[in-house]
């Protein structure tokens, strides 16, 4: 009995090494084929469009077609990227960023000037109203 728990154990652990965060980056030699063209269709009311891309699965490429996300309040989705780096492919999956409203990559709590007029939050009457001057 003793001898299946430990082994059990052991086991368990050996597979735990292999867990890859599905945000990890994935490093491949193989460059990805030219992305297909797809037809958006209308849009929905909640919801953002996540383009198709290709994939890496079982050792090659896979075309994953174009859907329907609902929308997160408060969050801007990132679609999934191929970068060559030193002759290899990097695939970022696609993910959802915090608090990025005019997308400049700085968080909305830390942004002084959200809407990029040259005025400051802090003395800026409308603060996100980039027609502003």
């Amino acid at each position: 009995m003793l001898r299946k728990i430990i082994l059990a154990a052991v086991l368990a652990t050996s597979f735990g090494g292999f867990a890859v965060p599905a945000s990890a980056v994935l490093i491949v030699r193989t460059a990805p084929p030219p992305a297909r063209d797809e037809v958006m269709p209308p849009p929905r009311n909640g919801h953002i469009w996540i383009a198709g891309h290709w994939d890496w699965r079982k050792n090659k490429h896979h075309w994953v077609k174009g859907a329907w996300m609902r929308e997160r309040v408060g969050y801007q989705y990132v679609q999934p990227t191929w970068h060559e780096r030193n002759g290899r492919w990097e695939l970022e999956r696609g993910n959802w960023r915090r608090g990025d409203r005019d997308g400049d990559g700085i968080p909305n709590r830390a942004d002084r000037d959200r809407d990029g007029d040259g005025v400051r939050n802090s003395q800026d009457r409308r603060p996100d109203n980039p027609r502003r001057y």
